[in-house]
């Protein structure tokens, strides 16, 4: 699995906790899933995949403006509670983002 594989994985997974403990949804709700084809396609097109970090950390944001908001509230919530849901992929992710730069 290649990075950008890994970061559409994550992120993913990050949306689908989300929409499950706020949403009460078992899949992605109609709202989720349309945040998460719309990161998707933003990784797709990053230039900076095999060199970049975290997208907070990186110079050029690609997200709307609105859409960066509803993906920041995302990462926050789901960010910590990725350790008890999916702790390795949490910990790999982490790992990766810093020995990556």
């Amino acid at each position: 699995m290649d990075k950008r594989e890994k970061e559409m994985r994550t992120v993913y997974e990050m949306i689908h906790l989300y929409c499950r403990k706020n949403h009460k949804e078992k899949e992605l709700c109609q709202e989720c899933l349309a945040l998460y084809e719309y990161a998707k396609e933003r990784i797709e097109k990053c230039p900076f995949m095999e060199t970049k970090t975290f997208c907070s950390q990186c110079k050029v944001h690609c997200y709307k403006k609105d859409k960066r908001e509803k993906i920041r509230k995302v990462m926050r919530f789901s960010g910590p509670r990725m350790l008890l849901y999916h702790p390795v992929m949490a910990i790999r992710h982490v790992y990766y983002q810093i020995m990556d730069k």
